[in-house]
């Protein structure tokens, strides 16, 4: 099974995790069924950059993102090259390593 490495975030995993993931999960599900709380403001709909995330390790094992998703991370704060939305990025056999970046576009957060 394949593993999803998260790397520390100060508010939502002060300590990092590994967590253990069902291939054709997307990322975004995998981290709120482990309780890690990130924002997903449009429920994982693909409308809103909430749940962004850097892809640190494992990028190229996601299907590509398409151009609804692009034109989203055009709007999401600290966009790399290697950044997805979590709600579209699904889990495939290898393991990953994802940042969850420090801010969100979100001004009035959801009580998720």
């Amino acid at each position: 099974m394949p593993t999803i490495t998260v790397l520390p975030h100060a508010e939502l995993c002060p300590e990092g995790d590994v967590i253990e993931v069902a291939a054709g999960t997307s990322v975004c599900e995998a981290l709120l069924d482990s309780g890690i709380a990130i924002e997903h403001a449009c429920e994982m709909s693909c409308a809103c950059t909430t749940c962004h995330v850097v892809v640190r390790e494992g990028y190229a094992s996601l299907g590509d993102p398409d151009e609804v998703e692009e034109d989203l991370l055009d709007k999401a704060w600290g966009l790399t090259p290697v950044s997805r939305l979590s709600c579209q990025a699904i889990v495939a056999q290898t393991d990953l390593t994802i940042e969850i970046p420090k801010y969100t576009i979100n001004h009035a957060r959801e009580n998720h």
